[in-house]
């Protein structure tokens, strides 16, 4: 797994024990939830450690970056659910995509809604 300099990170507690959000979170992110390397155009799967962690990366001509989903579980009925994001951004045009996804803060606007709309899922429980 390279490494990547730290970006943000965003949490947000779930009303599911972590198989639920660990569920919940496939349901979401993947096309297929039985299949992990159905993620979102962009990114492949990095590595899964069920229901704990899901870490997908990708890269573009402007970023080399991971998503990590880590799911801690607070109680038996509370999970804790935490979105970190890791990249690099080489060169001249790198520095101004990060200045338009980061700085701009368009980045935090979909990683909580991501976040959200995963503790939504978990509440659906299918």
């Amino acid at each position: 797994m390279e490494r990547l300099p730290y970006i943000d990170q965003h949490s947000t507690s779930i009303a599911a024990d972590r198989t639920q959000a660990w569920a919940a979170l496939l349901r979401t992110t993947c096309k297929n939830p039985d299949d992990l390397s159905t993620l979102p155009r962009g990114f492949t799967l990095d590595e899964a450690e069920p229901p704990a962690r899901l870490s997908a990366k990708g890269r573009h001509p402007f970023s080399r970056y991971r998503l990590t989903f880590i799911l801690d579980e607070l109680d038996p009925c509370t999970t804790r659910l935490t979105a970190r994001t890791d990249a690099v951004f080489p060169g001249l045009h790198g520095r101004i995509y990060k200045a338009l996804v980061i700085g701009s803060g368009l980045h935090r606007l979909v990683v909580r809604n991501m976040l959200h709309r995963i503790a939504t899922a978990a509440g659906e429980r299918s």
